[in-house]
This record gives C-alpha cells, structure tokens and sequence, in this order.
C-alpha cells in the first residue's frame, strides 16, 4: 500500500521535476478602469421644431453625459493591490541547503537521510500501534472477555532504540553508499542532457537490477545486527521477507530511479532518493519487526 502511493505521488510530481520553480504569488484582481468624458454612443442630436423649418442641434456626448447622466457607479472598495510572496523563507532556506550541499555533499547528504529516515520509522510505528490498537479493540467486541490485560491495543509509546537504528541506517550506510555508488555510476556511464536516451535505461537497469538486490541485502544485515540478531537469524529473516521486499521494491524503485536519473542533477539526486525513502522506510519499517505470531 506504501509503494503504491509513493508511486503515484511521483507520477503526480513528474512534470514538475522537469521544470520546477520554489516562488508563488497570490495578487487581488486589478481594478476595472473607468476613463471619464467618451463614450461609445453616437452623438445625441435634439430637433427643434419652429414655424417654417426644422432645426437640427447637435450635442457632444460628453456635454449630455456631464449634463443629463448620473456619473457611473463606483466599484465595491477593494483593499490595495498586494503581493504576497509565501516563499520567501523557503528559498531562503532551500538556497543554505544547497551552499552547505556543495561545500560538503557528503555530510549534509548523511544527516539528511538520517533526518529522514528517522521520521520514516516514526511514521511506521505509529501505523503498527494504530493497527495492534484497531485489531485489539475488535478481538475485544468479538470474544466479550474480561481479560483486559491481555489486549494488546495498549503497548504504548516510541520505541526509541527502534528509531535510533533507522537514524543511524540513513546516516551511515543510506546516504554514503548512494553518494558513492553515484558518483562512479555517472564516472562510467556521464549524465546526458536529453533525458530520454540509452544511457539513462541502462543506468536504470544497472540500478534496480544490480545494485538494488546487494544494498537490499546489505540492509538486512546492518540493520539485523543493530538489533543484536545473530547471523543464522539474519540469514532466517533473508529467507523469509527477502523475496518480497525485492517485488515491492521494483515496483516503487524502477520508475522513482528512471525519474531519477533522467531529471535530477547529479547534486540533488540522493536528496530524491531520501524522499523516495521516506516511503520505502515505512515498508521496511513494518516488514523488518512485524511481530512473530
């Protein structure tokens, strides 16, 4: 269900990654401009009847307009023209970023991932309470039992250690294995500037059909150990849940990497991946410490 809409939040987002802009205005509609003294009528023309003749008198439609109409109807006070611009301290900020970004990519790429992968894992634990919750509060109306102790919709707070091995995934394997593994994926294979080439379906193939299967076993690992699991029940784990989280990824890592590598600038292309990773952290998350019923 996460990769799923991770994938159509990147389909959504797609033609603003070709072209994307960080400022928005909102502007009050302009006033209608009123211009005195013309008008589109014709000349009125009044006929004075005598005796013997007829006379025709001309007026200027500005002298009848002064004389005999009412002057037009003011517009509905609006306040002045205003321009907000709601931005501002975003560009601000999104402009340090990307100073702090080239003067030291790999520590700012770190501490980003481990910022975002963090929160993804917070995002995953308050899913699992809310499911255990949900589930205990439906075994309660279906058994009518009074043994309240026993249901499980009440095992509380943040498991912080839990967050901390998440932090510390993005920090220090995350965002360094990417910005490596980019950096010499662009040295053999250069970025072109047409996007829709040869070279950027090779690069995706590459990624999601080399480097994705080592890095999801690598993941395994690291994480497994920070869990002090021994090697014989990572290697339990792999051959339970690795299968499936190689089918999930493909279907939320091909099209998010051919995005990737087809329209991010090479600077800013682990800074799409962690967002992406937000998504993906939730489902491994949930997958790595789903309970063993």
């Amino acid at each position: 269900m996460v990769q799923s809409f991770a994938t159509s939040l990147l389909i959504l987002l797609l033609p603003g990654l070709v072209q994307c802009r960080f400022a928005c205005a909102f502007t009050y509609p302009r006033r209608p401009v009123i211009t005195r003294g013309t008008s589109t009528n014709p000349p009125r023309r009044r006929i004075l009847r005598t005796d013997d003749n007829v006379a025709t008198l001309s007026f200027p439609s500005s002298s009848v307009d002064a004389s005999t109409e009412s002057p037009p109807s003011r517009p509905p006070h609006r306040p002045p023209e205003t321009r907000i611009y709601l931005t501002g301290g975003f560009e601000d900020a999104w402009s340090s970023y990307l100073s702090a970004l080239e003067a030291d990519p790999l520590l700012v790429k770190s501490v980003t991932a481990g910022v975002i992968l963090g929160a993804a894992d917070l995002s995953g634990q308050a899913i699992q309470r809310a499911t255990a919750s949900a589930t205990a509060s439906a075994e309660e109306d279906y058994d009518h039992d009074d043994d309240d102790d026993d249901a499980g919709g009440g095992e509380g707070g943040v498991d912080v250690a839990r967050f901390a091995r998440f932090a510390l995934f993005g920090f220090a394997l995350q965002a360094p294995w990417n910005h490596f593994y980019y950096q010499l994926l662009d040295g053999a294979l250069p970025p072109t500037s047409d996007p829709y080439t040869a070279t950027t379906a090779i690069k995706v193939v590459i990624d999601q059909f080399v480097q994705a299967p080592i890095f999801t076993i690598v993941i395994f690992v690291f994480l497994g150990l920070l869990e002090g699991r021994t090697v014989g029940e990572i290697k339990e784990r792999l051959d339970e849940d690795y299968v499936d989280t190689m089918l999930a990824n493909w279907k939320l890592w091909v099209p998010a990497t051919a995005v990737n590598i087809a329209f991010c600038p090479p600077i800013l292309r682990v800074l799409f991946l962690n967002v992406v990773f937000f998504f993906w952290s939730i489902f491994l998350s949930l997958k790595l410490n789903k309970k063993d019923e």
